[in-house]
């Protein structure tokens, strides 16, 4: 984000020259402008790689607004100086900004995939006395991560609690604040999980009239931190399973293969590593991957 014009086909077969910004219909540009939407882009890159393209400039004054009413400066110049110097405040406004938007058992094939070709070998580490760790990179609400879980267990409750019992764990990890405490809660509106498996469901949950409530085996083999994927990551384990999707979206392409590269290397020697449906490896990670599926990869071995 420098500021650059983007020029677009004219009608008449000429280049037109649109500005990144508009000014938006009933606020004033001295309380928000040009100047302002491309500083949050670039604090939105420094802080957390994402990026925001031109057309982000009305998301990003919805859902700044009340934060700057509530700081009581007035205008988003005032705002972007005092998180410029402020770091609390300052991770607010990227929460603010952070899209979170998932649901049960979403891209179903990379569960099937888990269920059927990753999930015996896990369990056969498991019964040797192995510990087994997976990853949920990105994890918003924590839809994804409960949806692995209940996958890993199976369900049948008899042996989905023998395993629990073993050295199982699931980490899920997000940038915002908000999603994660919903994911630690564990409850979820009915709608968002039409297309979780009913045997799964009914084995790891109980449900009224308009929620559903992940159940106590679930809740004690995950845990929920804040991580933001831009900086250094405190893991000292490696996973044999890494979800990371529709994540990447949100970076540019160095910052995607960077990415990348950092999590193959978070992976075991013949881990997995699923992506979203529109994201692609690629840059130095990809020699340490092989492609073995729709957006489905595996660590090389060593």
């Amino acid at each position: 984000m420098n500021g650059e014009i983007l020029s677009q086909p004219h009608a008449a077969g000429t280049m037109a020259q649109q500005p990144l910004f508009e000014a938006l219909p009933g606020v004033s540009p001295s309380v928000y402008g040009e100047k302002d939407f491309l500083a949050m882009a670039q604090m939105m890159r420094a802080e957390a790689g994402i990026m925001l393209p031109p057309g982000k400039a009305i998301l990003v004054y919805s859902r700044l607004a009340p934060l700057v009413r509530a700081s009581n400066l007035g205008t988003f110049a005032a705002y972007i100086v005092m998180i410029g110097k402020n770091a609390e405040e300052r991770r607010k406004a990227v929460c603010a900004l952070t899209t979170n938007h998932t649901f049960f058992y979403r891209e179903a094939h990379h569960f099937d995939h888990f269920t059927q070709e990753v999930r015996p070998q896990l369990v056969e580490a498991l019964d040797a006395g192995e510990a087994v760790r997976m990853w949920s990179a990105g994890c918003s609400s924590g839809e994804e991560v409960f949806s692995l879980a209940m996958a890993m267990l199976g369900p049948d409750r008899s042996e989905g609690r023998r395993l629990a019992r073993l050295d199982l764990r699931i980490l899920g990890s997000d940038i915002a604040d908000p999603p994660l405490i919903r994911a630690r809660e564990g409850r979820y509106d009915l709608r968002d999980v039409v297309h979780l498996p009913v045997p799964l469901r009914a084995a790891w949950s109980q449900a009224d009239a308009a929620h559903m409530q992940i159940g106590p085996e679930l809740r004690e083999i995950v845990q929920f931190k804040r991580l933001n994927l831009h900086e250094d990551w405190p893991m000292r384990r490696s996973f044999q399973v890494i979800l990371c999707r529709n994540v990447m979206i949100y970076f540019d392409q160095p910052t995607k293969q960077t990415l990348v590269t950092r999590l193959a290397q978070q992976l075991v020697p013949g881990g997995y590593l699923y992506i979203g449906h529109s994201e692609r490896v690629s840059g130095p990670g990809e020699a340490l991957l092989e492609h073995v599926g729709p957006t489905i990869y595996r660590r090389r071995e060593a």
